[in-house]
């Protein structure tokens, strides 16, 4: 009788200890997924932050427990599309100055900037390429950790048909790029394909690189794929296309970062 006991009571500690050592297992498992970077409430600067995909970057720095400040040319009529869950700084990408003011306690920048089609001034050389050159140059100098930038697919084809229709909008994005793959700061270079207004997190999200994808993708995953590529490092330094695909959506984008090819 006793040595029956002492078998069923033996049995019961393997069981729990077989038990115990499988949920050791599953943590370290989660913990070799999770992400090494934690936003720990870090404040980012996000340049075009009132603009179709700037705004949805803002929305998804906040929901990752990021502390944002827009760069706005008009704090009053940002506020009223961003609300107060923010800070803002009022500047201009085109004015150096004002960038190096707004840059005070932020860790990183993501610049969704895009030119306007009225203003000369305000065209592709003034903004994609030189506001670029500014922002990336003002946080050169200020030591922030890292730089996401929102270009475009096709920005390789001199002969794209948006060249001729925008005033080389795509010549001038790609020197913009150039600019920060030598400005010495980690950054991630990410080329959309065709941007849609539509709801994000439906399809799958494409990394290729090459420049040859073609394909749509909602604003709302380039925005959730811009705030990953602050928490990975293996987003760091890469340029790549990104497109919608027809498979589901995963939320597994470090794996796709670790699968690119550094520049």
């Amino acid at each position: 009788m006793f040595a029956e006991r002492l078998s069923r009571v033996t049995h019961r500690f393997i069981a729990i200890a077989i038990i115990s050592a499988a949920i050791v297992s599953m943590a370290h498992a989660d913990d070799a997924l999770a992400p090494t970077a934690e936003p720990n409430g870090d404040l980012v600067l996000v340049a075009g932050a009132t603009g179709r995909t700037g705004s949805h970057v803002v929305s998804e720095l906040l929901a990752n427990g990021y502390r944002v400040r827009a760069f706005v040319r008009d704090a009053e009529s940002a506020r009223e599309k961003l609300g107060d869950e923010i800070e803002y700084a009022v500047g201009d990408v085109r004015q150096r100055e004002t960038i190096d003011a707004a840059l005070g306690g932020a860790t990183a920048v993501v610049s969704a900037i895009g030119a306007g089609r009225e203003d000369p001034s305000n065209g592709p050389e003034f903004v994609d390429y030189g506001g670029t050159k500014n922002l990336i140059e003002a946080s050169a100098d200020a030591g922030l950790e890292r730089f996401v930038m929102v270009s475009s697919g096709g920005v390789t084809h001199e002969d794209h048909v948006l060249n001729k229709m925008f005033n080389n909008v795509l010549v001038w994005k790609f020197k913009g790029e150039e600019v920060v793959r030598n400005s010495g700061v980690a950054y991630t270079i990410i080329r959309p394909g065709g941007l849609v207004n539509k709801a994000g997190g439906e399809n799958e999200v494409v990394f290729e690189q090459g420049d040859t994808a073609s394909g749509l993708i909602p604003r709302a995953d380039v925005a959730r794929v811009c705030v990953a590529a602050l928490r990975y490092p293996e987003a760091r330094n890469r340029t790549f296309e990104l497109v919608g695909g027809d498979g589901p959506y995963t939320d597994d984008l470090q794996s796709q970062f670790a699968g690119l090819a550094g520049d």
